[in-house]
């Protein structure tokens, strides 16, 4: 099974992204091997449509979860009728988030969070 873990960096040591659609990195895991695969986002670059872009990434990749600290409606609509489970609300690393959702430590979301456009965005470094 594999899941997406948003992520600041690119190891599973990097701090989990509190954002989907406007994350730096995503991290997908394969839970059957432990292998991992870090990709930019490129929907930073976005005016608008990053959560919908972040998310037919997720469903392209195969994923069955995304681990996030925020998922926006657009977002959390292209994953829920992928029958992608959301959890948000995740903090730590993504190691961390991995490991917490093996052990069946989180809830998946119910409803999205708050679209966060205003302020979110990242500017190239």
């Amino acid at each position: 099974m594999k899941i997406c873990v948003t992520s600041e960096g690119k190891t599973m040591d990097s701090p989990v992204d509190s954002r989907f659609g406007r994350c730096r990195n995503f991290i997908f895991f394969d839970t059957d091997t432990g292998g991992f695969e870090a990709q930019e986002n490129s929907g930073l670059q976005f005016q608008g449509g990053a959560g919908i872009q972040a998310g037919q990434l997720a469903v392209s990749k195969g994923v069955t979860a995304v681990l996030t600290g925020n998922v926006g409606p657009n977002a959390y609509r292209v994953l829920s009728s992928a029958g992608i489970s959301v959890f948000t609300g995740i903090s730590g690393t993504v190691k961390d988030a991995v490991e917490g959702y093996r052990n069946g430590k989180y809830k998946a979301a119910e409803a999205p969070g708050a679209a966060l456009k205003s302020g979110t965005r990242v500017k190239n470094e």
